[in-house]
């Protein structure tokens, strides 16, 4: 497993189309939710511990965030041959397990990752309603341990959003196991 911080990016980058298959059988683009205050896009996979470590965090986002106008949306990019527990069929099992409930997609060509520079799982990018990048970093301060987070990167940065305000400009990256190219 190698360890990898998201790259810095610049706020204010338009968010990139796309449409790709959903674990729920249906497909999903940033498109579909034009009309939400915040979209928060989060490269992740079935199988590395730092997105299972955070997995439940991001299911209470959406389920805290939902009625403020936020949608998140999980997009696997993982090489599948190589990473079987990454493939279509384990990310809808995992789906059900877990409970996710919010789009988790499949990024087969890697086109949509590539394209977002992603690097690691997670990888969190939140644009806002005019989608235009707005944060980039991680979700909070422990990612081991919940009961030990003192920051809420992620919430602070969405409740700006939904205030009208711009998050702070001081982002820390996020980190993980890095995205299992072709």
């Amino acid at each position: 497993m190698t360890l990898l911080e998201s790259l810095p990016l610049h706020p204010g980058k338009a968010i990139i189309p796309f449409s790709l298959p959903a674990a729920d059988g249906k497909g999903y683009g940033p498109m579909d939710f034009k009309d939400k205050k915040a979209l928060v896009i989060i490269f992740m996979c079935n199988h590395c511990p730092y997105v299972k470590a955070v997995i439940s965090r991001l299911i209470a986002i959406q389920t805290d965030y939902a009625d403020k106008g936020v949608q998140l949306i999980g997009i696997n990019a993982n090489d599948s041959e190589n990473y079987p527990e990454d493939s279509f069929e384990a990310m809808q099992e995992w789906v059900d397990e877990v409970g996710i409930n919010f789009p988790y997609l499949h990024d087969e060509s890697q086109a949509v990752a590539r394209s977002y520079h992603a690097q690691c799982t997670p990888d969190i990018y939140v644009f806002d309603q005019a989608k235009k990048l707005a944060y980039h970093g991680r979700i909070d301060d422990n990612w081991q341990d919940e009961d030990e987070v003192t920051k809420q990167d992620l919430r602070e940065a969405l409740d700006a959003i939904i205030a009208g305000e711009s998050p702070s400009e001081t982002q820390h990256p996020s980190m993980g196991c890095s995205i299992k190219w072709k």
